[in-house]
């Protein structure tokens, strides 16, 4: 490899000593590949890309070049370009280099569609030979360490990026459309809070002071936009939690809130479901998926999963009627590996929870959850055990999480108390006591509905792994 560095900066040295910048600053006025190869025979067309594929051939030479909306072929030919300007330009290019080609389309003798060129331009050198596809990116960890060789030589990953941009743009479409408000909340906060998870900490210099990294999309600061008189908000954005790995959970991810005032869960289940159609629909152009071995149709009826009654029917625990020593001998018979530091009874329910939904297909959503794992959301009215709140269930997973929104300021303290108890005795995902929204409760909110989901939604529906998802992954350094 060294070598084939050095020969390359040899060539580069030729360009420099020629008079020809190998980095130059300007401005190429290229058109697309796919527009080019619509052009007339005979009419002009300048294009510019990287060079995949390079053949000389006596006098005349074959560049393949790549843009991002496809490859052309640009013929370079002796006689048009100059014997002086053909020999230069065919022994010092590279694959890899990026040129601009201005010329005219031409057909070959095989009939393929090229571009004759009469003209050609170093855009940039390329130092660094491309590896072998075949033999060198077909290992994971090496695709994702250098994703731009990965997106460089799969169009299906490339293609899997416009698929996000439109995943999130028809997110904000359909929010847009309904009368919500697109809203900025702070990323860092004093208090971590809005969800049940471990922060990342960093210190702020000018105010001296330990602050935290976001873990919800700023759902205790919408909630207080509702109490200021906003009525429909959302927020699209990055939040951290310093939490394990695996293809379901990454540290940093894109997320989306909403909040919409006058509303309760049920309204939401109703919302939420439209938007999953609606972005399936408009990102992927079916409702049809088939998502890790379960084969889900989003446009059939949803169906209501009972979280007491689904892990009863599965483990035959009452979790409304059992303690934590029953449910981890329970953990430990099924063979569910948990985090046995800090272990309290709904942390452990919910692990137990978490091995009963990986049988469901869905779609549907997850209803009348326990207030031991629900310290943001409202207590039904026909059990103070349980609370109005939703998950949507697909292929085995949660793919979201809303509810009718805690409103009593004095309930909130006390549910914000026990939770802070659970965290002093070593619960490190249990929510932090935030005086100051409480504070903000007791000014009055409506009755609230809210919603979140993040990148997992669009992971799931394209079959892949949140790290395969996203463009790039955080990689341990080697």
């Amino acid at each position: 490899m060294a070598n084939l560095i050095q020969d390359r900066i040899q060539k580069l040295k030729r360009f420099e000593q020629k008079g020809i910048n190998p980095y130059p600053s300007l401005s190429f006025p290229k058109q697309p590949s796919d527009q080019a190869l619509k052009k007339s025979i005979g009419q002009k067309a300048v294009i510019a890309g990287r060079i995949m594929l390079l053949r000389k051939m006596g006098k005349i030479a074959f560049l393949q070049i790549k843009d991002e909306f496809g490859r052309i072929q640009a013929v370079l030919n002796q006689q048009e370009l100059g014997e002086q300007n053909f020999n230069f330009f065919t022994k010092n290019l590279d694959l890899g280099d990026f040129v601009g080609i201005k010329g005219k389309r031409y057909d070959t003798k095989k009939g393929e569609k090229s571009i004759m060129a009469e003209e050609i331009t170093l855009l940039a050198k390329s130092i660094r030979p491309l590896p072998d596809k075949h033999k060198t990116l077909q290992n994971q960890d090496l695709k994702l360490r250098q994703r731009y060789l990965d997106i460089l030589f799969n169009p299906e990953v490339q293609a899997m990026l416009y698929k996000k941009d439109i995943f999130w743009n028809s997110v904000r479409s359909f929010m847009k459309k309904r009368g919500f408000l697109e809203v900025e909340t702070p990323i860092l906060e004093t208090v971590a809070g809005g969800a049940d998870a471990n922060p990342f900490v960093t210190h702020h210099q000018a105010l001296d002071l330990d602050v935290y990294l976001r873990i919800s999309m700023g759902e205790l600061w919408q909630k207080r936009l509702m109490v200021a008189g906003l009525e429909k908000t959302f927020e699209i954005g990055r939040q951290f939690r310093n939490e394990g790995m695996d293809q379901e959970h990454l540290q940093d991810y894109t997320q989306m809130e909403f909040y919409m005032a006058y509303a309760d869960f049920q309204k939401g289940m109703d919302l939420v479901k439209e938007l999953f159609r609606y972005v399936a629909q408009h990102t992927f152009g079916t409702q049809k998926f088939s998502i890790r071995g379960f084969e889900v149709n989003l446009s059939r009826e949803w169906q209501i999963y009972d979280f007491t009654k689904t892990i009863e029917q599965q483990t035959k625990i009452n979790i409304l009627k059992t303690d934590l020593k029953t449910v981890k001998a329970k953990l430990d018979q099924l063979g569910v590996s948990y985090e046995k530091k800090g272990l309290n009874l709904s942390r452990a329910v919910d692990n137990l929870w978490k091995y009963c939904r990986k049988k469901i297909a869905g779609p549907g959503f997850l209803v009348n959850i326990p207030v031991m794992l629900s310290p943001l959301a409202k207590k039904t009215q026909n059990d103070p055990n349980l609370t109005e709140r939703f998950h949507p269930i697909i292929a085995g997973s949660e793919l979201g999480n809303g509810y009718s929104e805690l409103n009593d300021p004095i309930d909130q303290a006390q549910r914000f108390k026990a939770q802070q108890q659970l965290r002093d005795a070593g619960d490190q995902e249990a929510q932090m006591h935030d005086r100051a929204f409480v504070q903000a409760l007791e000014y009055g909110m409506p009755p609230v509905c809210g919603f979140g989901m993040s990148e997992r939604v669009f992971s799931f529906l394209m079959n892949k792994s949140m790290r395969e998802c996203q463009i790039f992954p955080l990689m341990k350094p080697k």
